[in-house]
Order: C-alpha cells, then sequence, then structure tokens
C-alpha cells in the first residue's frame, strides 16, 4: 500500500503566514504539521508516499522532508501546477500509484489515534472506497455523505441541506477504481474536480463504499482557530512526567514550570514562569515574563518582559515589552512586537497584506 499526502494549496484562508510559507509547514507543538501525516501513514506499515505540492513551495517542502530517511521511506514530489482540485490530485498522482491501493491524507489535518483501523477495515470490508467521516457541527463546510442502513448511498460537497451531520474527513482509501472515477467526472462550477463528485461516481456506477467514523479526534486545520484548538489538543497530550517537567535547556532558581512543560535544548528560561501545557523550543530565550497553557513558541525566538497564552509562536519571533497579555495569537516567522518608546505614547504597525490585528 502507498500514500498520497496532499502539500499543496495557496493557504488562503490562513494568510498572511501563507503567503511567505507552506501551511503544511506550520508548527502544531513544534513539529510541522505535515510530519503527522507521515507518522501516521509510517505506522499503518506505508513505505512509499506521493507528497503533491504547488511550484511555488516545492523547494520548502524538499528541504523540511528530504527524501524521507528520517522516517524511513521514500517520498516522490508531484507536482500540482494549479489547485484543481482533490480528485485532479489522486489523477495527476496515477503514474506515481499505478494499480497499488493507497491511502490519500489531506496534509492539514491531524488526528489523534492514527489511522490503523481504518486500513484494517478498508482490507477487511475489501470495498473500492473507504471514507472516514466524523461528526461536526457544521457540515455544510465539508463533504457529506448521506447514509442508509449503515451505507454511504450518496456524497455531496458543501451541501445547502446537509443529509447527515457527518463531515467527509481528509482521510480516504482506495484501490484502483478511483482512477477510472477522476478521469470521468467533469470540473464543478468553481472550476475543480470534486472528490465528493468522484464518490458519487463510484456509487451511480456500482462500487463498494464502506466508512469508519472518527471515535476520537480530529481536525482539519484551515483557518488560524483550527490551528489553535489542534495545538492545544496536541499539548494536551504531553505525558504528565512523574519527576516533572521535561528540561533539556537551561531554568535559572528564579523561574517557574508548572505542569506539562517541555523545554527543548538549547533554550533559556530566566526569572520566569511556565505553565503548561506548553513547549520552548530550541534556542528560544524567555525573560521575565510568563507562557501560559495551550502555547508553543518555536525555535530561536526571544520573549521578555511580556505575557501570552494559547498561542503558536513560529520561528525567530521577539515579543519584548509587551504591558498587555497577547492570547489566541498565531504570529508567523520573524514577526517582532515591541513596545515603542516615544512620547506621547502612540502604536506602530508596519503590517503586509491581510493581517489582522487587535487591540
Amino acid at each position: 500500500m502507498k500514500a498520497l499526502i496532499t502539500a499543496g494549496g495557496r493557504g488562503t484562508r490562513l494568510r498572511p503566514i501563507t503567503h511567505t510559507s507552506n501551511k503544511h509547514l506550520i508548527p502544531i507543538s513544534n513539529k510541522p504539521m505535515i510530519h503527522y501525516a507521515i507518522e501516521a501513514v509510517v505506522a499503518a506499515g506505508v513505505r512509499e508516499i506521493g507528497v503533491v505540492v504547488n511550484p511555488e513551495t516545492i523547494e520548502e517542502l524538499e528541504k523540511a522532508l528530504g527524501s524521507g530517511s528520517d522516517w524511513g521511506v521514500h517520498i516522490t514530489y508531484i507536482i500540482q501546477e494549479e489547485p484543481l482540485g482533490l480528485a485532479h490530485v489522486i489523477k495527476i498522482s496515477q503514474d506515481f500509484i499505478k494499480d497499488e491501493p493507497f491511502i490519500f491524507y489531506l496534509g492539514d489535518n491531524v488526528i489523534v489515534g492514527g489511522i490503523d483501523r481504518f486500513v484494517q477495515a478498508f482490507s477487511e470490508n475489501t470495498s473500492d472506497c473507504h471514507l472516514v467521516i466524523s461528526k461536526v457541527k457544521d457540515p455544510h463546510r465539508f463533504g457529506v455523505p448521506e447514509l442508509k442502513n449503515g451505507r454511504i448511498i450518496g456524497v455531496e460537497e458543501k451541501p445547502r441541506s446537509p443529509k447527515s451531520p457527518y463531515a467527509v474527513t481528509g482521510i480516504y482509501l482506495y484501490n484502483q477504481h478511483i482512477f477510472e472515477a477522476v478521469h470521468a467526472i467533469k470540473p464543478s462550477a468553481r472550476g475543480e474536480l470534486e472528490i465528493s463528485d468522484a464518490h458519487q461516481y463510484l456509487i451511480n456506477q456500482g462500487f463498494s463504499l464502506s466508512y469508519s467514523e472518527v471515535t476520537g479526534w480530529w481536525k482539519d486545520t484551515g483557518q488560524p482557530g483550527d490551528l489553535l484548538e489542534a495545538n492545544r489538543f496536541v499539548l494536551d497530550q504531553i505525558i504528565e512526567r512523574p519527576h516533572g517537567p521535561l528540561v533539556e535547556g537551561e531554568v535559572d532558581s528564579n523561574s517557574e514550570l508548572c505542569g506539562k512543560v517541555i523545554i527543548e535544548k538549547g533554550a533559556k528560561i530566566i526569572h520566569s514562569q511556565i505553565r503548561g501545557p506548553a513547549i520552548i523550543g530550541e534556542g528560544t530565550v524567555i525573560e521575565n515574563s510568563y507562557v501560559g497553557p495551550y502555547t508553543s513558541i518555536y525555535h530561536d525566538c526571544h520573549i521578555k518582559n511580556s505575557e501570552l497564552e494559547y498561542s503558536i509562536i513560529m520561528e525567530r519571533c521577539r515579543i519584548i515589552d509587551i504591558d498587555f497579555r497577547i492570547e489566541k495569537s498565531l504570529l508567523g516567522r520573524e514577526v517582532t512586537l515591541s513596545s515603542g518608546k516615544s512620547k506621547p505614547r502612540t502604536q506602530k504597525f508596519i503590517l503586509g497584506d491581510e493581517s489582522r490585528i487587535e487591540l
């Protein structure tokens, strides 16, 4: 069995961060998001992975993931020139997949508990397509399955009136018949080859569809709030150590670490309080500051005389002398927040396209 992982798209709902970085490399608990997808398919026994990327970010992905040797797999990079839909992703990957069954995993999905049981269910059902579904509050945002007597009898993409409270998650399993479907369907009104249309084609042609329901936790991280929620949940999975926080960096005697906290190599905590779940990345310096629960601070950041919680801070950020608590925030690479020293005291901003700020 092979795996196909998406790492393309434009990430428009996560701008401005995705103007300069692939969204699949945004860190969740200080690990690039796409790593969770790779680890899941590797744990399910896959050793050949195709990663589908857009031309603008292929170099960034190749640098971040390499050949796949870190996971004991081989990665093949497949370029999707234009974002023409998920069914189009499968269509252009046929030469890589050939006739093997495969896992199709959207790289911006985070699921806790692995995917082994879905792979097993696909095998046991001997179906042509196995969908992983989850009950959600807003099914109209997703592909929605129509269920009857334990079977999927229809799939509709982003319907105005959903026929079930379930979403088709970003994890699918197929045999070779999916290629017949993606070659047969036509672009939707928005100009994309919709994966839901491919599923409906399989149903109409009499192919068998089976499904599993997510019983744990799953998140499609398409929006900033979703990223923060995923970060919160993954940080919550940090195992409480009987002897206290995991400290691989330096923590001075005037600092306090409370709860599930990880201090990575080279990090320094000076006269500060870190209240977990939280993770402080390599080379980061925290001085005279408070870092609250559900916060991940990536590598080589500097936090001084400031307070923050429930946030994701990416690499090489500087937060200096901020006299109000920062929360529910997502800061991209090399962002600087600092207090102005001039009189009269005013707020000064230098912001890129589509930035958002609340004061």
